[in-house]
């Protein structure tokens, strides 16, 4: 499985693009649909799925692009976020100050354990509630270069985490999951974290 990572938009979200050689899946678009969709046609890759790692503007405002390109695209995200997704325009309206494109709903959702195939790689779904409620984590097999990939959203990042002050977050359920992270960490299940902001970290 191939990796690249775009920073893109103005909070410079993190946005992950998977591919086997043919296909390609998209961990968080951020705000630049037009320029995912130029990456894969210059790759000459089919996109199969978007997956969201919970539902705030800055990760999925270029979800519009992607679907209008991709007629069926499957838009994965825990339903306890759908409501961050129906907000995101007004959302990113009030804290850019600049006029946004509609965000698409969600047609496929996430659930905790659940195991994503991408060709004849997996990525397991685990549950992250606290900075939102319907937060999640991405677990990958190891890959050829021994790597094991974790995207952690917006729960963990290489200096912090992420910030619960928010009137639907929870400070517990942060601390709840963190203590789910370390676990895993601590067990040897991934090596690199991939976050939504900021660098990889071991």
């Amino acid at each position: 499985m191939n990796l690249q990572t775009f920073t893109l938009g103005d909070l410079q979200t993190n946005c992950y693009l998977l591919d086997n050689g043919q296909e390609a899946l998209i961990i968080d678009p951020a705000d630049d649909g037009d320029f995912l969709n130029e990456e894969l046609s210059r790759q000459n890759l089919i996109l199969t799925r978007v997956i969201l790692t919970h539902g705030h503007f800055d990760h999925c405002l270029g979800l519009l692009s992607l679907a209008t390109a991709w007629p069926k695209l499957p838009i994965m995200l825990h339903p306890a976020d759908n409501f961050l997704i129906a907000q995101a325009q007004n959302n990113a309206r009030h804290w850019l100050n600049k006029e946004i494109d509609p965000v698409p709903e969600a047609n496929q959702t996430l659930s905790d354990g659940q195991i994503i195939n991408f060709g004849q790689e997996t990525l397991k779904v685990m549950h992250m509630p606290g900075h939102t409620p319907g937060g999640v984590a991405l677990l990958s097999e190891k890959q050829d270069n021994d790597e094991t990939y974790l995207f952690t959203g917006d729960t963990l990042f290489a200096n912090g985490v992420g910030r619960t002050d928010f009137s639907y977050s929870s400070y517990q359920d942060l601390l709840n999951s963190l203590a789910k992270l370390k676990g895993l960490k601590q067990a040897g299940a991934y090596s690199l974290a991939l976050p939504g902001h900021g660098d990889s970290f071991y």
